[in-house]
Formats: structure tokens, C-alpha cells, sequence
């Protein structure tokens, strides 16, 4: 049986004019998630991130060189914002703004290749599911993985797990956490979803840490 854990970056600049970037919290979340995943002792037979750069940040920050593949990035949110919701607010606060990208979501699903944004829904999840297709096909037997990417990516791929990608989808994605973990395992029956936005690693000392946007 093999293992992909997913890790989603630290928390990026939000409200910033640059949002892919780390923030101070972020850099330091990458180190306690990386910590973690040493402590676990686990040998990783292949190592990827996203190429957007609080992805690749975060690996390094982990302490893990990583490979780039951008079929890991996250979507637009802001095309799908434009394109299904309307504007952005000039200073969005974490609810407000998470309110907004639900309902534009949710549309963005519906419409699926009918969306005018650049990336449909289905096209998102096709790249995202023939990278986690791709990154299983090639592990040895026992093997486990480990990738950096972004909160829509480990959602849409734990709720495939559960067996409804598009209907768990937004409510999944909601809660990923920065620098939070996920499992998943495969073997001869398909791919389980063992673990989903494991965030233990930010309690006790660490509680202070624990963002979600």
C-alpha cells in the first residue's frame, strides 16, 4: 500500500498586493509542518510542489527539495471571483472574502465547462487528478510521496476520495488549514482518504500558529 500526503503551503500574503508569497507565520509554519513529517520518520520516494511560489516556499522552508509540476496549483480565485461572483471588495476580510469565493465556487462548479473563466471546474480537476493519477502509477510498492500545494487542490482531491468530488469539494477546501496535512492510501481497492487536515502539529506550543487564510 502506498501514501501521498499533501501538504498545503503556509499562510501567503492575503490582502497584499502580492498574495503568492510567505508570509513570517507562513515561513514558520512550513518549519513546524516539515519538523513533523521528519518525526514521523517517514521516507519519501518522491517529493513535488506546485510552481507557484508560496508552494516552492514552503517546501524549502519544510526542509524538502521538491520537484515542480504545475498541474499542483491552486486555480484562479480570483478569475473564478470575477467570473462567477462579481468583484472582490477593496479590503476583504477573511469571512467576507470567504463568503464570496463560496458562492462563486459553487458556481463555477455548476457551470463546469460552460464557465467563462480561463480554468473550468473540470478542467482544474482533470490536471489535478492526472497528477495524483501519474504520482501513484509510478510509486514502488510501499512507497510514499509527498507534495506542497494549495487548499483547492487537497480538497478536490480528498473529496474524490470520498467519492463526490464536485458536491464535498467546497465544503472541504473551506477548512484546510495553512501548512495543515493530508493522507491519502492506495492500494488494490482504490485510494482512501486517511487523514485529512491534520493540524496536531499546531497545538500546545505551537497553537499560535494556526491560520486558515
Amino acid at each position: 500500500m502506498g501514501a501521498i500526503y499533501l501538504v498545503r503551503h503556509g499562510q501567503a500574503s492575503f490582502g497584499a498586493a502580492n498574495y503568492d508569497q510567505l508570509s513570517d507565520v507562513g515561513a514558520e509554519q512550513s518549519k513546524v509542518a516539515g519538523d513533523e513529517l521528519r518525526r514521523r520518520g517517514v521516507e519519501f520516494t518522491e517529493v513535488r510542489c506546485g510552481t507557484m511560489a508560496r508552494q516552492r516556499d514552503t517546501a524549502s522552508a519544510a526542509g524538502f527539495d521538491a520537484a515542480e509540476d504545475a498541474r499542483w496549483n491552486e486555480y484562479d480565485f480570483i478569475d473564478v471571483v470575477r467570473g462567477h461572483g462579481g468583484e472582490l471588495p477593496e479590503r476583504p476580510d477573511p469571512r467576507g472574502f470567504q463568503a464570496v469565493l463560496d458562492e462563486a465556487l459553487l458556481a463555477w462548479i455548476v457551470a463546469a465547462e460552460g464557465s467563462a473563466c480561463a480554468e473550468t471546474w473540470t478542467a482544474f480537476t482533470d490536471r489535478v487528478n492526472a497528477a495524483f493519477d501519474e504520482l501513484v502509477a509510478g510509486l514502488p510498492k510501499g512507497g510514499s510521496a509527498l507534495v506542497f500545494t494549495s487548499g483547492g487542490v487537497i480538497g478536490a482531491l480528498a473529496a474524490r476520495a470520498i467519492g463526490d468530488q464536485a458536491g464535498r469539494f467546497t465544503a472541504l477546501h473551506r477548512v484546510t488549514c495553512n501548512a495543515g496535512i493530508t493522507k491519502l492510501v492506495t492500494g488494490r481497492s482504490g485510494t482512501t482518504l486517511l487523514a485529512f487536515n491534520d493540524h496536531a502539529h499546531f497545538e500546545a506550543e505551537h497553537r499560535s500558529l494556526l491560520t486558515y487564510r
